[in-house]
Formats: C-alpha cells, structure tokens, sequence
C-alpha cells in the first residue's frame, strides 16, 4: 500500500520522516511529498502550489491513501480549487486529518470523494506518546480496523430512541474549523449524522460563542446529536467564563433542541481517536 503525504496548510518537520518510516515498517510505502517541506510566509508554499501538489497526488491511481500532514491554517485556501480538480483516482482513496485539514474532509465528504476520517496526522509524532497516535492512524489507513476507531454504537455514546441499537453516521471537526465552513460550498449533508466536536486553544466565550452559530444553523439542527470531545489549552481571561466547555455544549444542545450525546474521544493531542465519516 501507498501513502501519500501532503500538506495543505503549514510545513511538515523535515525530522519526523525517518521516524514515521520507521513506524510504518512493511505495512505501507509512505510518498512524502517535497511539498511538505517547502516555506513561502505561514504556508508549505503559496495557494497555487499547495493546490496543485494535493490535486497531483489526489489524481494518482498509483496512491492508495492521503494523509494530511498536519494542520496550522491554510486549508481553506486551497480546498474549492483542489476538490474542483480531483478526478476518479481520489474516489478510490482513504483520506486522513483533523484541524484545519476538516475544511478539506468536509468538502471530500460533501462530495461522495473517497472515504474520509478525522485522525492523528503525522505532525503527531512530535507530540508526547505520538507513536501510539500514528499505530492509530495506520491501523485505519492501512488496514481500515476497528481498533482505535471511535465506536458509533449506541452503547458507547447513550444514544436515546430512536437511535438505539442503531449505527448512525458520523462527522467530526475542530469547532472553529467547523463554524467557518458552514453556509460554505464546503459545507456537507449533516441529517442524522452525529457530530462530534473538539477545541484547542480558545477562551471558553469564544467557545460559547461558537456553539451558539453552529447551533442556530438549520443544518446542524438536522444532526442526530452532539458529541464534545476534549478542550485543551484554554487561555485566562480577564473576566472569568463561569461554565465548563461541556456546560457550554450541553445549554446550547438544549436551547436548540440538538440531542446531547456525551463525551467523544477526540482533541488535538495524541489521544485522539479515528472517527471515520459516514
């Protein structure tokens, strides 16, 4: 198996390669492209280059999977002009990445490309317990197991009737990521779909402020319910935010009239798990 390796937004560590290869051993031949590497201003070069590196390796038959590299900002730069250029090779691919990459999946997704999943990307490696983030991602890349793969059973989330005992589709994204890209072309069919959502870095106002425009958004309001995964790294503030992050998700659930469905085990850490769409 190929794996194909592509950065949309931010550079890749030219230092992670060897390890990364390393850890795939057999499994899969791992295409790094030179693209990942390059450096013009916060991007792995400009919009054109980016777009033309990821539409070349999307439009490969010879690669069997993309793996975001990792994420930053710059996706959403790119992603209309890419997914425009893709052709029947990208319909075959697994698709692999979270954060900033979400514009990307979502956009794949809305239009039936491939099958797409948030998960550890290969920036993880440089986090604490990274290994075990990139034996995740292989797992599903590779082998497409279910081991490591957020359940969509009923019984590990409390889903409520009329859900139970049912496998309902799946999306996940970063919060604000998501947020941007609703009433965007990016933007997919959500119905009866359960939505699981992550955050990093952001004061919890913002995050209250978010869940409100996701929440009034009469797509959203369609989903079969909300999942909250881990917020990480939130900044003080002068004024403090008297709520949690899942008091915040769980008010506005309610006073939109989502279902609130628990806890997921995603975030930007190496703990994250594999939430494959659909």
């Amino acid at each position: 198996m190929r794996i194909g390796i592509i950065a949309p937004a931010c550079p890749l560590d030219p230092a992670l390669v060897d390890r990364l290869t390393a850890l795939s051993g057999s499994r899969a031949e791992l295409v790094v492209d030179p693209q990942c590497f390059l450096s013009d201003g916060h991007f792995a070069g400009n919009d054109e280059t980016r777009t033309g590196a990821l539409i070349a390796m999307a439009n490969d038959a010879s690669i069997d999977a993309i793996w975001f590299a990792r994420g930053g900002y710059g996706a959403c730069r790119i992603a209309e002009a890419a997914i425009k250029g893709m052709g029947e090779a990208a319909r075959t691919k697994r698709w692999l990445g979270y954060s900033d990459a979400g514009f990307l999946l979502a956009g794949l997704y809305a239009r039936g490309i491939g099958h797409v999943a948030h998960g550890p990307m290969p920036a993880d490696l440089a986090r604490t317990g990274g290994d075990a983030a990139i034996a995740r991602a292989l797992d599903w890349l590779v082998d497409g197991k279910a081991s490591g793969v957020e359940s969509s059973g009923a019984e590990a989330i409390g889903l409520s009737p009329p859900l139970t005992g049912a496998r309902p589709r799946q999306l996940a994204f970063n919060l604000t990521v998501f947020g941007r890209l609703l009433g965007t072309p990016l933007q997919p069919v959500m119905t009866d779909h359960v939505l699981s959502i992550e955050e990093v870095s952001e004061h919890l106002y913002a995050i209250d402020r978010n869940f409100f425009h996701l929440t009034a958004n009469p797509a959203v309001r369609s989903v079969a319910g909300i999942r909250l995964g881990r917020v990480t790294d939130v900044p003080d503030n002068d004024r403090e935010f008297e709520a949690t992050p899942e008091e915040i998700a769980r008010h506005w659930c309610e006073k939109s009239g989502i279902p609130w469905l628990g806890r997921a085990d995603i975030g930007h850490d190496a703990q994250n798990k594999v939430i494959a769409f659909g």
